[in-house]
């Protein structure tokens, strides 16, 4: 509240005993008005998909999360959440804009719908970044060495942890996938993609200290930047994973059908011979991969020219690996599958769907107004939990599609006994955006947590080969039809992080959290 008598703002008062006026301290800062900092939240929180691809400028992450925490100091909980909630909608918005282009330019939806489902995503997972603040603000502290490159990293980690598996989990945009062309990417097969938020939310909070701390915690946090960077830079140059001795020559098929064509009746004879004239193109590369749903239809309906299609390039030695739908009796339904065209067939179904793209987590009663308006009603149904991996052409071959590569946890089940992965995906949904070149980045960091080969075949674009360190080997261009062929090498053995997962980086933040808890001797008073 303003002071009756000066119209200015009470200082606000911190949860722990903080000394100021210290020789060398900055702490002591004038007032910012609450509107003001509100604004500075939405802005530091829009750039920040600027440290992510397509842009790359990884290093406005550390200092995006940085003003944040430097607004946080000394907030009461009430403002933590707002501040921490104004700041994710920001960062989330901007980054995720491209869900109006897939629900309203290709799903058709009406704009009233369209924007409400653009706004309500990043409304939702702004809740993670807020709790962080609220928590801290209540029974940590937002102020000191503790608060900047302890507790604050802590609980955002551990917050941007639960966001990738709460109601299914949605970790697009974690800080850790900002990093994949710095050299924190070498933490990447230790801890994986939550350890790596965590240091670069330590490196923010290190910011913070040396720009408002005393003399010791500046020296602090110089020496944990000096202990991260440094650490990094030595990871970097480690192997965690062997290659095999045979190679395997794949193509990745791009057939970059329009994703407005693909549901046009009478078009899957079309579709059916670009592929195959794709196809047609490549000289007897071992793996042939077609992209998700390449043909859309089910598999039942249009197996007699697919096998035409097998039995032509397999006379070359060539196998067919492709995206389709199949038919699912069991609840007159279909399943988004991965078929490979051999004798037996593999296949493998993908298991993790997309709320409101592949199911409609809605009561039954609300299928009917969901027919009225021209979305669909039936769910698909999603394959086993844990399936094995594919034994084929002497490689075990571990599938993902679509948006499963983003669930790290999920994949390590396949491990150690895959040696190589295939993701299939249809960014096409997201049109020109950013979004096919955030999920490129999501990819490269699976293959250097899993330390394998990544292979991406996708529709429209971004079709690329990524290697067990996480660089793009090769890729094509967006929206241009073609064939990437290139030679890979099944791996084995065990990263750090495919053996003990996130667990570590779980257990060390509540640690972090506990130490605080426990210095403090419980004696911090709840602030209301």
């Amino acid at each position: 509240m303003r002071s009756k008598c000066s119209g200015s703002l009470p200082r606000r008062q911190s949860s722990v005993a903080v000394p100021v006026g210290e020789p060398g301290s900055v702490l002591e800062r004038a007032q910012i008005p609450e509107r003001v900092e509100m604004v500075l939240a939405a802005g530091a929180g829009a750039v920040l998909p600027l440290a992510f691809a397509p842009f790359d400028w990884f290093w406005i992450a550390p200092l995006s999360y940085a003003a944040l925490f430097y607004l946080w100091r000394d907030a009461r909980p009430g403002r933590a959440f707002g501040l921490g909630f104004v700041y994710g909608f920001a960062s989330l918005l901007t980054g995720l804009y491209w869900i109006y282009i897939s629900v309203h330019d290709f799903g058709l939806l009406p704009v009233p719908i369209s924007l409400l489902m653009t706004l309500a995503l990043p409304a939702v997972l702004a809740l993670y970044v807020a709790a962080a603040g609220w928590i801290a603000a209540r029974w940590f502290t937002t102020t000191g060495a503790w608060a900047w490159l302890g507790v604050l990293p802590a609980l955002f980690v551990l917050c941007e942890w639960c966001r990738g598996w709460v109601a299914t989990g949605f970790g697009w945009l974690s800080a850790g996938y900002s990093q994949t062309d710095s050299w924190l990417m070498g933490y990447a097969p230790v801890v994986g993609v939550y350890g790596m938020s965590w240091l670069v939310v330590l490196s923010s909070g290190a910011l913070v200290a040396v720009i408002v701390g005393r003399m010791r915690q500046r020296l602090t946090a110089l020496a944990a930047l000096l202990i991260v960077f440094g650490s990094a830079f030595l990871l970097s140059t480690q192997r965690w994973t062997v290659p095999e001795e045979a190679s395997l020559s794949v193509a990745l098929v791009q057939g970059a059908v329009p994703q407005t064509l693909k549901y046009v009746p009478g078009q899957i004879p079309v579709m059916i011979e670009r592929y195959r004239a794709l196809t047609e193109s490549t000289h007897g590369e071992q793996l042939v991969i077609w992209p998700e749903a390449a043909i859309p239809e089910l598999y039942e309906n249009v197996a007699k020219p697919l096998a035409a299609i097998a039995r032509e390039i397999g006379a070359r030695g060539s196998t067919l690996m492709l995206g389709i739908l199949k038919a699912y009796p069991q609840t007159r339904s279909f399943q988004n599958a991965v078929i490979t065209l051999t004798s037996p067939p593999n296949l493998y179904v993908k298991r993790h769907l997309v709320p409101f793209g592949e199911y409609y987590p809605v009561p039954e009663f609300m299928r009917g107004w969901l027919r009225l308006m021209n979305l669909p009603s039936t769910d698909a149904a999603p394959g086993m939990a844990d399936p094995p991996p594919l034994a084929l052409l002497g490689e075990r071959i571990a599938v993902t599609i679509c948006y499963e590569d983003l669930f790290g946890a999920e994949q390590r089940h396949y491990l150690p006994a895959a040696t190589l992965f295939v993701n299939v995906s249809n960014d096409a949904w997201f049109g020109d955006s950013i979004a096919p070149h955030q999920h490129l980045q999501i990819a490269r960091l699976r293959a250097a947590e899993t330390g394998r080969y990544w292979l991406r075949a996708t529709n429209t674009g971004i079709s690329a080969v990524i290697d067990p360190r996480g660089n793009v080997v090769e890729r094509l261009p967006q929206f241009e039809p073609g064939v990437l062929t290139a030679a890979v090498r099944g791996y084995t053995g065990l990263t750090p992080y495919a053996r003990w997962g996130n667990w570590p980086v779980v257990l060390g933040a509540l640690l972090v959290l506990a130490l605080q808890l426990a210095t403090t001797k419980l004696t911090m008073r709840p602030r209301t």
